[in-house]
């Protein structure tokens, strides 16, 4: 709910849970008044002191009042060069030089339902489910405005924002900075909590206490990156799962991004996100416009589960376009882990085969159909099937996993080439290359300039083509390079500093085709794994290779850490043969399924290797996910401990919304000769219900199993797991 005080110029905006306020001041300053717990309409701007502060300049209409300083005030869209000298939200350069940015409250529009952003991804609503507002900011001066846009989706406590920029003026106008989102808080105990890794361990939580100055995290490499995640938080020093206030910020981006946050002289602190200002330029014509990717917050008054199970709702509800939606997603089995490049048709169909007799239910071909692929040195760009490999195309290939019951699935990486390859020959100049200069290679491949409409036409078309010839209904996008010698042969020297974001404006413009097209296909994102998973790609891909490590082990890791802000049915997750590929660890078959089920659940092995009683097992999982299918990816998830804390083991529970069923699952890690006996106190049920616990035995009540807790039983071997199912009677 959005409640104005126009006579005061106060905008409130109500969730179920919180409250967000803002109030244009005696100079038509936007002041950030407030961010918390849910309170009554009123005049929260008394929360701010004002008092006299040497070297904290005044502006102009302050006259002799020294106690007004923007240096010290909380602003909703910090400026610069014009007294505040802590981050700015926007940096722009003027005709004659300058880089002042002085920005003041014009006016404001609000309108039922949730903007949209022409290009860009954002969360969707219809009248009834979100209400906007828009903000309308001036730098009278330069002759540019800026429109502060606010959704609210009330039961989610989820509110979105983004800002675009338009030059109002003559003459250009070059916007050096943009950010999507600045949040100022009258206080700086707090903890920042971050999400950071590696290719093999994304995501892995970081937690540490603000200091003063700026502290940030972001992504130069031209995707949101396996390195830094674009979802942060900052919440109370003790705030923790079920206790303390803490606030969560996700941009909607995939491509270069910084969040930062600086601890003022004052013991204030600013968080500022959006797009990095590294090699960052955008030319604004006149009467042109910028729009900046959107950013979604949850702040929740009770700890981090509450956050991320708002986060979980509002994701699935709103942001994802799953073809699934509401429907089974099938079970699959990918090829790669078997056979890497090294395949025929034949020998893909006798994995197929053997997949649907365990009630696998999509085939999925990954690297090596197309071009002359037989390494990763040659055939990216060329997506026209191996005939070699596949007599007949993929018009032969697919009828025979179709006779077997079983959709089928391709990969494919259309911002990527060979320079061996036909297209890398007929159009050198089509890839991102700055003259003179010899390029940097990654996975030994170059990268296509998706800047350039042509350029992406070309490889649409041919994927298309490739659509069109057969019974597809599964798309693996992958991306296995960070972008270097970012230069583009289609724009001037003076506009090279829009490359990286019109790059990924491309990426973007290329899935909503697809989607478009073909609705009926899903698509996983991946980026080697983890690289790309953040809420712009799962507007485009409902569902995101978690990680290419698969082991169970290190897994909970790297699902513990994406849980916080990104759901279950999200991540991509699949149980892969052991020694493990990534780590040599064994692990036993049941501990990967179970850690696997925890996602959008597969297999990436030899399935024909397997023995009798691993397949039975196998078969046994797949039933098993199906069963709790609606759990497991509609139900309330609940961190029970975390493994960065505890190594004995590792538990989570997802919960039924109405709290009739719940599904535990356990872990365990370093085992030890006569290990301490533990209860496990569940979390979410309804404390009046009676469960029944795995059909047997006599009921518990949910007050017993979350406040006594359930004993975790005594099972020796390395890494075994179980999984508890509870029905209320």
């Amino acid at each position: 709910m959005i409640v104005l005080d126009q006579e005061n110029k106060i905008f409130t905006l109500h969730t179920l849970n919180t409250t967000y306020q803002m109030k244009a001041d005696q100079y038509n300053v936007l002041l950030h008044t407030y961010y918390g717990t849910k309170i009554d309409n009123c005049d929260l701007s008394g929360l701010i002191q004002c008092g006299g502060r040497s070297f904290s300049p005044n502006p102009n209409e302050a006259g002799s009042n020294r106690d007004y300083s923007l240096d010290i005030m909380p602003q909703e869209y910090s400026t610069c060069g014009v007294g505040d000298f802590r981050v700015p939200s926007i940096e722009f350069e003027l005709p004659e030089g300058s880089h002042t940015a002085d920005l003041r409250y014009e006016s404001y529009r609000l309108e039922k339902g949730k903007y949209a952003l022409e290009g860009l991804p954002a969360f969707f609503g219809i009248e009834d489910e979100a209400e906007t507002l828009v903000v309308y900011l001036k730098d009278s001066a330069a002759q540019v405005l800026v429109e502060l846009y606010y959704s609210v989706f009330e039961t989610f406590d989820l509110i979105t924002r983004a800002v675009r920029v338009v030059n109002q003026g003559s003459e250009p106008v070059r916007l050096c900075r943009c950010a999507s989102l600045c949040l100022d808080f009258l206080r700086s105990d707090l903890d920042m909590i971050t999400f950071n890794g590696h290719h093999l361990m994304e995501r892995c939580l970081d937690r540490g206490p603000l200091r003063s100055g700026i502290q940030s995290v972001g992504s130069v490499r031209g995707t949101s990156s396996h390195q830094h995640n674009p979802f942060v938080m900052l919440c109370d020093r003790d705030a923790d799962e079920d206790t303390g206030i803490c606030y969560g910020v996700m941009l909607l981006y995939s491509g270069n991004f910084e969040a930062a946050v600086e601890c003022s002289q004052y013991e204030n602190s600013r968080l500022v996100m959006g797009i990095h200002p590294y090699h960052f330029c955008w030319t604004l014509e006149a009467g042109g416009v910028f729009t900046a990717p959107e950013a979604a917050m949850v702040c929740s008054p009770n700890g981090f589960g509450q956050m991320s199970r708002q986060y979980h709702r509002a994701i699935c509800e709103h942001l994802l376009r799953d073809p699934y939606h509401g429907k089974y997603k099938p079970v699959l089995v990918n090829n790669w882990e078997a056979t890497y490049f090294d395949f025929t048709a034949d020998r893909l169909v006798d994995i197929a085969r053997e997949a649907a007799a365990l009630g696998i239910e999509l085939f999925v071909m990954d690297d090596g159909w197309f071009g002359t692929r037989n390494d990763d040195n040659s055939g990216l760009g060329d997506w026209k099937v191996n005939l070699e490999k596949l007599p007949g195309g993929l018009e032969a290939l697919v009828p025979r996993i179709r006779e077997l019951g079983m959709k089928f699935g391709i990969w494919i990486e259309p911002e990527m080439v060979n320079e061996d390859s036909d297209l890398y020959r007929a159009h050198p100049d089509w890839v991102l290359q700055v003259p003179g200069r010899a390029p940097s290679r990654g996975r030994g491949q170059l990268v296509l300039d998706f800047s350039r409409r042509d350029v992406r036409d070309y490889i649409y078309d041919q994927i298309r083509a490739v659509l069109m010839s057969a019974d597809i209904s599964y798309i693996k996008w992958d991306m296995n390079r960070s972008l270097t010698d970012v230069w583009s042969a289609s724009l001037p020297a003076g506009r090279q500093g829009e490359v990286y974001h019109r790059y990924v404006l491309g990426v973007y413009d290329l899935l909503e085709r697809l989607h478009c097209d073909y609705p009926h296909i899903l698509i996983e994102g991946c980026c080697g794994g983890g690289g790309r998973f953040d809420g712009g790609m799962l507007y485009y891909t409902p569902q995101i290779w978690c990680s290419d490590d698969t082991d169970a082990i290190d897994r909970l890791h790297i699902q513990y850490g994406t849980s916080f802000c990104y759901p279950v049915c999200t991540m991509g997750a699949h149980v892969s043969a052991v020694p493990n590929e990534q780590n040599g660890r064994i692990t036993p078959l049941k501990t990967r399924g179970i850690t696997a089920m925890s996602g959008a659940f597969g297999y990436e092995m030899d399935l024909g290797k397997c023995t009798a009683e691993e397949k039975t097992e196998i078969r046994c999982q797949v039933e098993q996910y199906k069963t709790y299918y609606d759990l497991l990816h509609h139900g309330d998830y609940y961190r029970l401990t975390s493994p960065l804390k505890d190594s004995s083991y590792t538990a989570w529970e997802q919960v039924s919304p109405d709290q009739r069923e719940a599904l535990v699952n356990v872990i365990l890690g370093t085992t030890h000769a006569a290990p301490p006996f533990r209860c496990l106190r569940l979390k979410g049920l309804n404390p009046a219900f009676q469960y029944q616990i795995n059909g047997t035995g006599s009921p518990q009540s949910g007050e017993v199993l979350m406040k006594a807790g359930y004993p975790v039983p005594q099972i020796q071997g390395d890494y075994p797991a179980f999984q508890i199912y509870l029905k209320a009677m």
